[in-house]
């Protein structure tokens, strides 16, 4: 059963902008802290941004931070990240995640995520 589905995944030019939409289809989504992670061609999977249960706090890798914006809907159970100023290095596979505790932290690291989507490809290249 999937739970977590990924959508917004495409091919766009250097600068472009796309937004990413993460949905959850399991319970009680509000209560955790969810994340994206990417993994690049031959590149280990690293993380690129998470925000808090509540929506309140989010915590982004420094090779994003100033061009991506990480969001929730609680009552639509769905998660954004909002990327602009997309460079070629930015081409991966993103991947959500779900924390396995509720309530936990955004800068807690990828062990604490049990639960993770199919992924989307996003490619930047002119």
């Amino acid at each position: 059963q999937v739970q977590l589905v990924e959508s917004g995944g495409e091919l766009v030019q250097p600068g472009d902008s796309l937004r990413l939409s993460c949905t959850d289809s399991g319970p009680s989504f509000s209560r955790y802290t969810m994340a994206w992670f990417r993994q690049a061609p031959g590149k280990e999977r690293e993380f690129v941004a998470a925000i808090e249960w509540s929506g309140r706090a989010a915590y982004y890798a420094n090779s994003v931070s100033g061009r991506f914006t990480i969001s929730r809907h609680n009552a639509n159970n769905t998660m954004f990240l909002q990327m602009n100023s997309l460079e070629p290095e930015d081409t991966a596979v993103y991947y959500c995640a779900k924390q396995s505790r509720p309530f936990g932290g955004s800068r807690l690291g990828p062990n604490n995520y049990n639960t993770w989507g199919q992924g989307t490809q996003v490619t930047v290249s002119s």
